[in-house]
């Protein structure tokens, strides 16, 4: 079967609508029209009988116990923005102090910053260099004015699982909100709210092979009850949380999607698990000074990250980017372009940060598909190192950081 370009492996960007999923949706924009909010005639039930059907399939992905736990949102950011800033809110009598990491995404760290400017005190716990957190060092940092813990479940560059289960006993026996962002995870590992104790999770739809522009989060009912201020005012829907009309055709696709993945995630996740490995061994046994970034066992099956010494993550793309479309830890902001702070946060020397690679593979990638992205990524570095004074020098015994360089 002849390749098709570009390859797409960056799959915790987004992920590649499923087709059953399109297929579910399709009605629902043309036939079955309906507003789930219009209960005096047959269009309206039609509607909201789809909206409960999709939120029992992804209610019982996530092992919750009462469908209706679950707050439609317009995607993962609106998700973790209503945790965080809606429990803020709603318990700032009860305390001020919010507890997160230095890895979580930009929706979590972001808002966390915009709480401080409104007069929160925020905790960001470090990491080790797995990227794993240390659940003592999460208990250190609560204190009695402690009223919400944020830890992502599986982070977006590197993959590590957090020991969501661990952090969740903890925070219950402290009598502390939990709140897990696990956009990267629902779907692709097993997630139970119940058995994990966690009170709110983000999740979205894209990343899970449905459409883009939906998302929900898990409110816990009972056992405690969590109460959020809202950020949305309107027509009171989904209990108040988050007024709006609801999309029922992505719902629709949402609730398609979760069903899939929980009818193949063992297979799926085992199947992606070993061309993840493949690629890695093929990549780590032929490229010297390569190393792993994030826990080489405690992560998710479709993330590989490595860091190339004496590259820039972003040449690297650049030599990619007609055949394979990957990510780099790197970011552009301004003029300036930034280290990838998840990888600096393991400990890793700026250089290293810089020439961060995330391979993230997806669920219609082929072993062909792989074999051609270890073989390109290989040559791509191959060049650019050919290319490069400062692999020379260290491959000559020459200690970098002994040099000085003349200055202009």
């Amino acid at each position: 079967m002849a390749l098709k370009f570009p390859i797409f492996m960056d799959a915790q960007s987004t992920t590649p609508c499923d087709p059953r999923v399109v297929e579910a949706m399709l009605p629902y924009f043309t036939e079955k029209f309906g507003h789930p909010a219009s209960r005096n005639h047959p269009f309206g039930w039609e509607a909201e009988g789809a909206v409960d059907a999709a939120r029992q399939r992804i209610a019982s992905l996530l092992g919750a116990r009462d469908p209706k736990e679950l707050v439609f949102t317009s995607g993962g950011t609106e998700a973790i923005n209503l945790a965080l800033k809606g429990a803020a809110e709603m318990y700032r009598e009860k305390g001020n102090h919010i507890v997160t990491t230095m890895i979580e995404q930009r929706a979590g760290l972001d808002t966390c910053k915009r709480l401080e400017r409104q007069g929160f005190e925020v905790t960001y716990v470090p990491v080790r260099p797995s990227g794993l957190v240390d659940v003592d060092d999460v208990g250190r940092a609560i204190t009695d004015r402690t009223i919400l813990v944020s830890v992502m479940f599986a982070n977006n560059e590197i993959g590590t699982l957090q020991d969501v289960a661990a952090i969740g006993k903890l925070a219950k026996a402290r009598g502390v909100i939990f709140h897990t962002d696990a956009t990267q995870a629902v779907g692709k590992v097993p997630v139970d709210v119940e058995a994990m104790g966690i009170d709110l999770l983000s999740c979205t739809a894209h990343l899970m092979y449905g459409p883009k522009g939906v998302g929900a989060l898990y409110v816990r009912r009972r056992g405690p009850r969590v109460r959020l201020q809202p950020m949305l005012d309107g027509g009171g829907h989904e209990r108040g949380m988050r007024s709006g009309t609801l999309p029922v055709p992505l719902i629709v696709g949402f609730g398609r999607a979760a069903e899939l993945c929980a009818e193949g995630m063992p297979e799926e996740g085992a199947r992606l698990a070993r061309l993840r490995d493949r690629l890695q061994d093929m990549i780590l046994s032929r490229v010297d000074e390569a190393f792993l970034n994030g826990d080489p066992a405690r992560r998710l099956p479709h993330n590989l990250n490595i860091s190339f010494a004496y590259v820039e993550g972003e040449s690297v793309l650049m030599g990619l980017n007609k055949e394979t479309a990957l990510a780099s830890g790197s970011a552009c902001t301004s003029a300036t372009l930034e280290p990838s702070y998840v990888i600096a946060a393991l400990g890793a020397s700026t250089e290293l940060a810089h020439s961060s690679i995330r391979f993230s593979l997806h669920r219609f990638n082929t072993e062909e598909e792989v074999e051609f992205v270890g073989k390109r990524t290989i040559e791509v570095i191959g060049r650019l190192r050919d290319m490069s004074p400062l692999y020379e020098l260290a491959k000559e015994g020459v200690d970098l950081k002994s040099i000085r360089w003349k200055a202009e």
